[in-house]
């Protein structure tokens, strides 16, 4: 049973004693002259080191293709951090302290002498025994780089003095055939705890808020279920195209890329069963349940539940096939078959150069019954709803129903709390947390092998059921995208 610290000020317990703690570690980030390494893990790591948080003994080295000398890749992130990081600007003592601990070892992903030079770093007298291995590169080097490093002697090992650990970025695999290749190449090199599938979603101040607010407030919990719940909506809506990315995106689509990680993920944070204890593989487990729970629908059924837009103009990005059928926006109503949810629709909705940018969860309850208000306003009334709003402007929003001042009116109005007030001065990027979860060891917002696979389940086969059907419903960009998919109080579409 975990205990917590409470004070003696009611309502305050500090459970900080029972996490983990980030352990001294040598953080090897393979791509680190990339964009993902520049814009988002060196920026955190400077912010872990900012904090404290980043243990003093650690030590950082980057492994990439290019040709650069340690001066001019300690300059280049100095730039990079000064520009990407949160607070827009360098502490001058504390990046003194964290250049003085980074090196760089150039090398291909699949070149012998790069991995013996980096075991030979990392044998250094005086490093710290832990490493911490990030792959902050493209997917088909993720099983090169595992490889290489086992053959180099850097693969988990009861054997070796600390722990070798594993940081894989999404997508994770393309389809559930290849999710499962991965796990298993993976899998040969480094032990399945010493794995963990990030998705910066889950680092997220207010995706991990949800276990805190489901499971320590009595007047919620109570309620979150079918007799209560009439449907949730998860919403990543973008403003922007896709800008650079048309290499990839136009390979993997809105579908790929969104629903089968981050829509994904937030369902089952939402669903999920009060787990045993906080313990982290108790976590996972009950996200896989409601993942097992979602029922294999026929093709039929998927083309009736969803909704696939391109914005248009889409073909005419750059490194897009010009009669590309790739969709930019995927829309999906799923339920979960279990006593909890059966009969409660889950509404996930994604796209780009859309009319707003959002990520949020919207709960809608039940109307009251048909007596009294409900009786009288029927649908005017509206539902009781709860907003946990992702970004931007995170936090929550309570919607109710109240007699308007000086009239016999009814009127919807909100309880609102924000996270970003004005005594808030530490609000961490999501790869800040699971940076120092990974150096801790704690895999709880991380994504488990089973469960990365039964989410492609799902999308495998909406995929296969677009295949089957039409082009995508072409929509203008900065519109809401296709109508049908519109989330209100009065859509009962696809969507």
């Amino acid at each position: 049973m975990e205990t917590g610290e409470a004070s003696g000020e009611c309502g305050y317990c500090d459970l900080s004693g029972n996490a983990l703690e980030p352990e001294a570690s040598v953080i090897v980030v393979f791509g680190a002259t990339g964009d993902l390494a520049r814009r988002k893990i060196f920026p955190a790591l400077y912010h872990l080191a900012l904090e404290g948080i980043l243990p003093p003994e650690s030590r950082i080295i980057g492994f990439a293709r290019r040709e650069l000398g340690q001066d001019e890749f300690v300059a280049g992130l100095a730039e990079s951090c000064a520009r990407f990081s949160r607070s827009k600007s360098l502490d001058e003592a504390v990046w003194s302290g964290l250049a003085r601990r980074l090196s760089y070892v150039r090398g291909s992903f699949d070149d012998a002498a790069a991995y013996r030079e980096l075991a030979s770093r990392l044998a250094e007298p005086g490093l710290p025994a832990n490493a911490l291995f990030y792959l902050a590169t493209a997917p088909e080097d993720f099983a090169v780089i595992a490889r290489m490093l086992a053959a180099a002697g850097l693969g988990s090992s009861d054997q070796a003095p600390g722990f070798r650990r594993l940081v894989v970025e999404k997508p994770f695999g393309s389809d559930r055939a290849s999710a499962r290749s991965l796990n298993a190449a993976l899998q040969e090199c480094f032990a399945e705890r010493d794995i963990f599938r990030i998705d910066h979603y889950l680092g997220k101040e207010t995706v991990q808020n949800l276990l805190y607010f489901r499971f320590a407030n009595s007047i919620f919990e109570p309620l979150w279920n079918r007799n209560h719940v009439a449907s949730v909506e998860l919403d990543v809506l973008e403003t922007e195209g896709i800008g650079t990315r048309g290499g990839y995106y136009d390979k993997a689509g809105a579908a790929r890329d969104m629903l089968q990680n981050h829509l994904v993920q937030l369902l089952c944070l939402v669903a999920m069963e009060p787990p045993a204890s906080l313990d982290p593989e108790s976590v996972r487990g009950e996200k896989v349940k409601v993942l097992q729970s979602i029922r294999d629908y026929s093709s039929g059924e998927l083309l009736a539940r969803s909704v696939r837009g391109q914005y248009s103009g889409y073909s005419l990005e750059e490194r897009v096939a010009p009669l590309s059928r790739t969709e930019t926006f995927a829309a999906l109503r799923l339920e979960v078959d279990n006593w909890r949810w059966s009969g409660v629709p889950f509404r996930l909705r994604t796209g780009k150069a859309l009319d707003r940018q959002v990520s949020e969860i919207r709960v809608r309850f039940k109307r009251p019954p048909a007596t009294l208000f409900a009786g009288y306003c029927g649908d005017s009334l509206s539902p009781n709803s709860l907003t946990i709003r992702i970004q931007p402007d995170e936090g929550l929003w309570l919607g109710f129903n109240v007699k308007e001042p000086g009239a016999a009116r009814v009127v919807s109005k909100e309880l609102r709390f924000s996270y970003r007030g004005p005594n808030d001065a530490y609000f961490p990027e999501a790869y800040e947390r699971l940076l120092a979860d990974a150096m801790a060891g704690d895999s709880t917002l991380f994504i488990r092998a089973d469960e990365a696979e039964e989410a492609w389940r799902i999308v495998d086969a909406l995929e296969a059921a677009w295949a089957g059907a039409g082009p995508p419903i072409l929509y203008q960009a900065g519109t809401p995208g296709p109508g049908a998919c519109e989330h209100s109080a009065s859509a009962r579409g696809a969507c």
